[in-house]
């Protein structure tokens, strides 16, 4: 592996140089990957594996509208397609990728076809972790092992169609064949990361927890709509708020942010912004550590299992989760968002063909 100074400490990684597609394939030759689950990871995972050379089939409910979308991306009931019991006895590997939720109801009828020598791969560590809760227990004569992709499934199947990949973490969880790391790494390279980090079960889901409630989603959304809504209340139009609040932002500071990082992005904004940015971050940062630590506790007690798994068991939570969404995407912000983007150059052009 290559070792690499991340910011002083020095960690391992591998690199597409050290573990090619051409191993990645011959560690695979022999395997049949049943990727179980075609939502968010399902199809981009899928897809980069049939691409790259490797046997995959799916499993998925039939009749569902995953299956239909399965079907559209070329899979073949019968061939390819199967339900997700069948995909299970017939996979060397197994990917389980229903949400975590539909990890655990399927979990008993999964169970019986993981035998021995088998590898149960995860994307996210949230059903080993959270076993009390779940009930998912792998039997001890198989792998169990993690590639997660720091991206949803669309963008690791857009950059991958690009030449390009979403890094990833790795972990083994159980190595009961001895074959475990060539598994997992040969995985993390065939579905198309970049390169591939060491982790555990455990970081993994902890990080992601909290990075998905905190500055990838929840606290990005939250910090938008507090400075959007001051600027209304000071009677700045719905067009200013909007595009001093997130359009600069994710149309031209965060893309600078993303090539040459935090510092870079700083150097080219003016010296007012500079200066301004400068004085005020260390006030947010005050500001939201505790609220930070609050969450990472609430992430590592189970609690925010606990309130995931009771909300997507209720019958109603599809409903729910659209009342939610409909209300962020009908609120005077993004619905002036909608207008922005339709106003951008790009946008106007394809309006003009």
């Amino acid at each position: 592996m290559t070792k690499i100074n991340f910011g002083g400490t020095e960690e391992e990684v591998v690199t597409r140089e050290e573990f090619p597609l051409s191993k990645a394939q011959e560690v695979l030759k022999d395997e049949t990957v049943a990727v179980l689950g075609y939502g968010v990871q399902g199809p981009g995972q899928a897809m980069n594996l049939r691409d790259n050379g490797v046997k995959v089939i799916i499993g998925q409910r039939e009749d569902s509208k995953s299956w239909d979308k399965a079907v559209a991306d070329g899979w073949k009931p019968g061939e390819t397609l199967f339900p997700l019991e069948e995909a299970a006895e017939k996979g060397t590997i197994i990917e389980y990728l229903l949400s975590d939720a539909g990890q655990k109801e399927l979990w008993p009828a999964i169970k019986p076809y993981l035998t021995k020598g088998k590898a149960l791969y995860f994307s996210h560590g949230f059903s080993i972790v959270y076993k009390d809760q779940t009930g998912v227990v792998p039997p001890e004569d198989v792998d169990v092992i993690l590639v997660a992709p720091k991206g949803p499934g669309a963008k690791l199947r857009e950059l991958f169609l690009n030449g390009k990949g979403v890094n990833s973490s790795y972990a083994i969880h159980q190595d009961a064949t001895g074959k475990a790391e060539d598994r997992v790494k040969a995985l993390g390279m065939a579905v198309g990361s970049g390169f591939l980090f060491s982790t555990t079960f455990e970081n993994e889901v902890w990080s992601d927890l909290t990075g998905e409630r905190g500055v990838l989603m929840g606290a990005i959304a939250g910090l938008m709509e507090a400075q959007y809504n001051v600027l209304r209340e000071n009677g700045h139009s719905p067009s200013e708020a909007f595009n001093e609040t997130v359009e600069e932002a994710t149309q031209s500071l965060i893309p600078l942010i993303g090539e040459k990082g935090m510092d870079w992005m700083y150097a080219n904004c003016s010296t007012t912004a500079q200066r301004g940015a400068l004085d005020w971050k260390g006030k947010f940062r005050e500001a939201n550590e505790p609220l930070f630590k609050k969450l990472y506790k609430s992430v590592r007690d189970g609690e925010e299992t606990k309130i995931t798994l009771e909300a997507n068991s209720d019958p109603d939570y599809r409903e729910k989760l659209e009342g939610e969404l409909r209300e962020m995407r009908e609120s005077e912000m993004w619905q002036t968002g909608e207008k922005v983007r339709e106003l951008r150059p790009e946008r106007q052009g394809k309006d003009r063909e």
